[in-house]
């Protein structure tokens, strides 16, 4: 429309009151009475008149009805962009060019913001990236006085009678979006504190752990659809699923870990593959250098098959299988001598090829499930077998056992939980000792705000032979109770579990 066309049609608009107003001056005379051939007045009956009147009143509402319409259409038409209508279909997708000057002086009152509001600029290197941090700290009593304050058989809370910091974590997170035409994404968790020690320290695993330790996870995502829903590809390093519990505490049920938190294997490093077969169904596998190993120390690579099944909304149950070698072929010297000269070296560490390197395997049957009974009961229970061979002949280790759990929201603030374990370590792979252990945890928590949470926590370890700390060196105990405070602060914009 040009723009003489709408300074023309806004004139007859505007002029459009007016006439509907002298309209109504001269509908009532004209309707008290009506000349006849003979110029006697024929008087009309006042039902008649008055009905005639409200029709025409109302014929006088709509149409001024359709002016303001009108009027509020060619605003549109004078201020609007060029981009289609929502709904429709664009026949040229490429965008028109921008103004070559703003129009917010001549903008409606009501447009002010939307013509203030800056333009998306589409998949942007940060659009929907979090970050976020979490800090989890405790004060623990053992009532053995253990020589030293050590915890045995404890993933984090491995301090008694000291103050003392968990973790310190940033996590930041680019998710993929299909939807929003995005495949790709990224995720980077750094680690500080006592957990790191337990997660990255162990040279059973970590030729160099020094390089790692600060980094839990560090992987890019890339998603593929397939029939409608996506199949996701992880690489780099990422948290192991082998096993109920995980590592950022504001998401589990108790505060300390489970004895099975401890045994299986933390991360894991290379590649992983997620697709969702439907609502019901999630097939995994993975392909790594190992359990605990960002840099393989062996030429072979484990491989985990799995599933996640949900067959109701309050069911989820998950069966992983974890075939792995976790015996190196090589070590590092660390204090070469002069016989060392020749040897080869790694970024300036040398090393040796160990003559005869094990090569058994080790194998893992890992599953889990959970129930949410009501909105506020839910249970979970665990199950695992672990296979390990010295080499391929040698003799099996085994370590079996489970947990069970539950949890009970009593307000949306207080919660109470419980868990009880069961391991038969029975080749030592776990403790070092053949041993069978039992454990059981009372868990309060109370929830400040959503990102503050305090938890007390009862615990007892037993086992069937003397194996925990007393204040007496050699002195040995079958059991160890503690008591536990656990504070829990974290921040950021992603939400539901990290």
């Amino acid at each position: 429309m040009s723009d003489a066309t709408r300074r023309a049609l806004r004139s007859l608009l505007k002029s459009t009151p007016l006439a509907c107003g002298c309209l109504m001056i001269g509908i009532e005379p004209a309707l008290s009475a009506e000349p006849d051939t003979s110029g006697a007045p024929i008087a009309t009956t006042p039902a008649t008149a008055e009905q005639r009147i409200d029709a025409l009143t109302q014929e006088v509402r709509e149409l001024r009805s359709l002016v303001q319409k009108l009027e509020h259409r060619i605003d549109e038409l004078e201020t609007g962009s060029s981009a289609p209508a929502p709904g429709s279909l664009a026949s040229n997708p490429t965008p028109a060019p921008p103004p070559a000057a703003p129009a917010t002086a001549t903008a409606p009152a009501g447009n002010v913001a939307a013509a203030a509001a800056p333009t998306s600029t589409g998949n942007g290197i940060l659009q929907g990236t979090t970050i976020n941090a979490m800090l989890d700290t405790y004060y623990e009593y053992n009532a053995n006085n253990p020589i030293g304050r050590v915890n045995y058989l404890r993933a984090y809370d491995v301090s008694s009678n000291s103050f003392s910091l968990n973790q310190a974590d940033l996590v930041l997170e680019s998710a993929p979006d299909l939807a929003a035409g995005k495949r790709y994404g990224m995720r980077l968790d750094l680690q500080f504190g006592q957990a790191t020690e337990t997660l990255q320290g162990s040279l059973a695993n970590e030729l160099r752990p020094e390089i790692w330790r600060n980094i839990f996870q560090a992987y890019g995502t890339y998603e593929i659809p397939i029939n409608g829903e996506p199949l996701e590809l992880d690489f780099g390093k990422w948290a192991s699923s082998l096993g109920f519990e995980g590592n950022y505490t504001k998401d589990q049920i108790n505060y300390s870990r489970s004895l099975w938190f401890d045994y299986l294997p933390f991360y894991h490093s290379g590649l992983r593959a997620s697709y969702k077969v439907n609502d019901q169904l999630t097939l995994d596998y993975w392909i790594t250098n190992g359990t605990q190993q960002t840099e393989a120390f062996n030429n072979f690579k484990d491989q985990m098959y799995g599933f996640v099944l949900q067959p109701i909304a309050a069911v989820v149950w998950t069966l992983n299988y974890y075939l792995g070698q976790e015996h190196p072929d090589i070590v590092f010297v660390s204090n070469p001598g002069p016989g060392d000269a020749g040897l080869p070296n790694q970024q300036g560490m040398s090393f040796e090829p160990i003559p005869n390197a094990p090569n058994g395997r080790l194998r893992i049957l890992d599953t889990y499930a959970t129930w949410q009974a009501t909105p506020a009961l839910s249970f979970a229970a665990e199950s695992d077998l672990v296979f390990d061979r010295l080499y391929t002949y040698s003799l099996v280790q085994r370590t079996q056992g489970g947990a069970i759990y539950g949890r009970y929201q009593i307000t949306p603030r207080l919660a109470l939980a419980l868990r009880g374990e069961y391991m038969e370590d029975r080749g030592g792979l776990f403790s070092g000792v053949p041993q069978f252990l039992k454990e059981g945890t009372f868990t309060t928590e109370y929830r400040f705000t959503d990102g503050f949470l305090v938890r007390a926590e009862l615990r007892r370890d037993a086992s069937n032979r003397a194996y925990f700390l007393s204040d007496t060196l050699g002195l040995l105990k079958d059991h160890q109770d503690t008591a536990t405070i656990g504070l829990v602060w974290w921040l950021g914009q992603k939400t539901g579990a990290w």
